[in-house]
């Protein structure tokens, strides 16, 4: 009896840990393809050349939920290959020695030992599966925009508001970069309320005055992007591009609201990110309605053809 109890637990534990472990080996063994790698500046400033499909799982596992719908990660899987695909090698830039680091500067990219400690080990092999799924149901596939990789850009949420045109949020303008609706069901999923004190917002403004009471004029949106967002505002008397208030002050988006009283300034801020391109939020939405990552991607990125690395 107690042999058959042993026997038991040992084939719990393989079921549980060996058999995943081996098909995710497997699985990893699979995703790399060694004629694309990318060079990746990591945290501690050593360049890294990876297997470029091999670098996406990293990069899915960062940048959007690994409990989204399989097509919604297939969906950022084409635009994450694609936005790397894009930086590797440019021939236009300096070479500074790497094609992405591992921050929002580039795209976010996790380890395999940072996946572990975030999903837990029992999540580990199930989310770290469905996402290199994903990748490998995608694999080499691109946007292109009259022959060239787009910026294949994305955000979390656009909020209450559409999308925005690349033009509203930076100067230059992509054709394929423009107002859609968010394709998001819960339009109140960010909100996000932060008070200022006058003693905070010289700070973060990097004002070296004293500072005063805070009077109705001592923030204003000066101008608006054709959905509503902010475009220009002034603070104290200067005059700032929303994006760049949004990163000084730590704000969520430029979709805002705000109250201001003698000692203090309350910022309302609704979505999360820039709300160019993909909304991540909404291609999740769609794909609940059991829409294709193709047609997630056509819907965010209008006028893109899908095509393969080795036929551009």
């Amino acid at each position: 009896m107690k042999k058959d109890w042993i026997w038991l637990i040992a084939l719990s534990l393989c079921i549980v840990f060996v058999i995943p472990w081996s098909v995710l080996r497997w699985q990893k063994e699979k995703v790399t393809p060694e004629d694309v790698q990318i060079r990746v500046l990591m945290p501690n400033k050593e360049v890294v050349k990876l297997p470029l499909e091999e670098y996406l799982v990293g990069v899915v596992s960062a940048e959007m939920p690994a409990e989204f719908e399989l097509e919604a990660l297939k969906a950022q899987a084409v635009a994450s290959r694609t936005y790397a695909a894009k930086r590797i090698g440019q021939s236009s830039l300096p070479d500074v020695g790497y094609d992405v680091d591992t921050t929002v500067l580039s795209q976010a990219w996790l380890s395999d030992t940072q996946m572990r400690k975030n999903w837990g080990l029992l999540n580990y092999w199930r989310y770290r599966t469905k996402i290199q799924k994903a990748v490998l149901g995608t694999r080499g596939m691109v946007l292109v925009f009259n022959g060239e990789y787009i910026e294949a850009l994305y955000h979390s949420s656009s909020g209450r508001k559409p999308t925005e045109r690349s033009e509203e949020v930076w100067s230059s303008s992509r054709p394929y970069l423009q107002n859609v609706n968010s394709g998001e069901e819960n339009l109140q999923r960010y909100i996000k309320k932060t008070v200022y004190t006058t003693q905070d917002l010289y700070k973060k403004l990097g004002l070296r005055e004293s500072p005063r009471s805070l009077t109705a004029t001592d923030f204003q949106v000066l101008s608006k992007t054709s959905v509503g967002r902010a475009k220009t505002v002034r603070v104290l008397g200067r005059v700032y591009p929303a994006t760049q208030i949004r990163t000084m002050l730590g704000l969520s988006s430029t979709d805002i609201e705000y109250a201001i009283q003698p000692e203090r300034l309350t910022i309302t801020a609704y979505g999360n990110g820039h709300a160019v391109g993909m909304s991540q939020w909404g291609a999740n939405d769609l794909a609940k309605k059991s829409i294709k990552a193709e047609e997630i991607l056509a819907y965010y990125y209008p006028g893109t053809k899908l095509n393969t690395l080795d036929n551009i």
